[in-house]
């Protein structure tokens, strides 16, 4: 099928070959194969990166968990990013992996653990800041598109099949509320970090102006908007009901989502998880805008918005579940229907405390956590070799370790990040690598074998837990 063109599949053998190949190279680890790519073949070099690998690799007792940290955490730098300068400034093309394409939520997610180094690594400060400017030209080509190419004449392979304004330059053009999120995180935690503002220029200003309307046409008080979506496919989850605009929604103050961050269709266009993550987001916004001194009508706007979709969020965002009590539903619709679920994929329920959009100790969150954790949500899949949450996008029985890092992530309890840390540890499959799902009960049975997304927040998984539990890498 077209649409799993990309998604790579190995069997146990296919494993067992990768690790003769290299069975005669070590890194020095308990004979620890080594299947980092090679240095003359890097994309880009980071001394503070190479730095905080060597202290992991030599304080934490766990060698295969040290071995893996040292494969995935570089991965985004060492096989994704393209840095040049372009006009000045520094310019930041991001793949997710194995395919060559930009995503705005990948290319933040797959950055955002690098940011903390910035204070002491001058050359990965502008290969961040070039992953903002980036952005900011893929905002402006098209706020509605969720994916990029690099050269801005190159034609999509979906523009035979996609029945929607697809521009040169545009890979994918599925509508996702969180694609104009992450690059808000990103810059306001790139200015947190750095205090620099440099980045937020003209261009940027436009960008961000350009997000806040676009949000406000997907309140669609005023109409269905602008953008419809469908493509010809068998993947029901690759396309939008009712000529592309989705099943109606009783205008609220909510944002219409056609697609989840998976870049499946919505059943319901109110995501809800990605309505709490603009909510934080326009928030965040309002507060650099402040500090750049653009002017009150902008930052009110901003400002009035997160305050609209908050006070909706209140008001709609909830169920009654007969186990769980008030639990948070994944996607309603306004008029009283809603889809209890979650999926992997980031923005989820579960990682709301992650994206600073809820605190971890809400006691809403909590019984939503527990239900998202459980059988009782469609796709928590417990199996022989792991336990977590999947999503339609792979299939049915398919954990995605994103979903246990993220779990891990959001916990505070030892014994839960200590149980992800043994899952993750035992279903790489012998690779040193995360993918972006596996089998529950066979994990060399998985897709995706380069999924820098997966491999870099398993870095930043890491890296927090030998800052705050260094006992629990032991």
């Amino acid at each position: 099928m077209l649409r799993r063109k990309f998604i790579q599949q190995t069997s146990l053998a296919t494993a067992a070959t990768v690790m003769s190949k290299y069975s005669l190279a070590t890194n020095g680890i308990d004979d620890f194969p080594v299947v980092r790519i090679p240095e003359v073949q890097r994309r880009f070099k980071s001394k503070s990166v190479e730095k905080l690998i060597t202290e992991i690799k030599s304080k934490i007792g766990n060698k295969e968990l040290a071995w893996m940290f040292e494969n995935c955490f570089p991965n985004t730098l060492d096989t994704t990013v393209d840095f040049e300068i372009i006009g000045g400034k520094p310019d930041t093309y991001v793949i997710t992996g194995d395919i060559d394409a930009m995503w705005l939520r990948d290319s933040t997610a797959q950055v955002w653990p690098y940011l903390p180094l910035c204070k002491e690594d001058e050359e990965l400060k502008q290969l961040i800041k070039g992953v903002i400017n980036r952005q900011v030209k893929c905002i402006l080509k098209d706020p509605y598109a969720n994916a990029f190419y690099k050269d801005e004449n190159k034609i999509s392979e979906w523009k035979s099949t996609d029945i929607t304004d697809m521009k040169p330059g545009v890979h994918e053009r599925k509508w996702e509320v969180d694609s104009l999120c992450y690059p808000i995180r990103l810059s306001y935690g790139y200015w947190k970090t750095t205090n620099d503002v440099s980045p937020f220029d003209e261009q940027w200003i436009e960008a961000m102006k350009l997000i806040v309307k676009t949000f406000k046409e997907q309140q669609r008080f005023d109409g269905l908007g602008p953008y419809s979506f469908q493509r010809n496919t068998s993947w029901a989850t690759d396309g939008v009901p009712l000529s592309g605009y989705g099943y109606p929604v009783k205008p609220n103050g909510l944002i219409c989502s056609m697609f989840r961050p998976s870049d499946d269709a919505t059943i319901f266009p109110y995501l809800i998880p990605s309505n709490f993550f603009a909510t934080v987001s326009l928030l965040k916004l309002a507060k650099l805008m402040n500090h750049l001194n653009l002017g009150n009508n902008t930052k009110s706007d901003t400002n009035k918005l997160a305050l609209q979709i908050s006070d909706a969020l209140k008001k709609y965002a909830k169920a009654n579940h007969p186990e769980f009590g008030e639990i948070i539903p994944y996607e309603i619709n306004g008029y009283g229907s809603y889809n209890l679920m979650d999926d992997a994929n980031v923005p989820s329920l579960l990682s709301l405390p992650y994206l600073d959009a809820v605190d971890l100790k809400d006691a809403t969150y909590q019984s939503t956590r527990k239900f998202v954790l459980s059988e009782s949500n469609p796709f928590f899949f417990k199996g022989k070799a792991a336990e977590g949450i999947g999503g339609p996008h792979a299939g049915m029985n398919m954990i995605w370790p994103l979903s246990i890092i993220m779990r891990g992530l959001t916990s505070s309890d030892d014994k839960e990040i200590k149980f992800c840390l043994d899952m993750l540890q035992r279903t790489h499959a012998n690779t040193g690598f995360m993918h972006e799902s596996f089998d529950k009960d066979d994990p060399s049975k998985f897709t995706r074998k380069w999924f820098a997304w997966a491999n870099t927040i398993f870095g930043e998984f890491i890296w927090k837990v030998y800052r705050e539990n260094p006992y629990l890498l032991n």
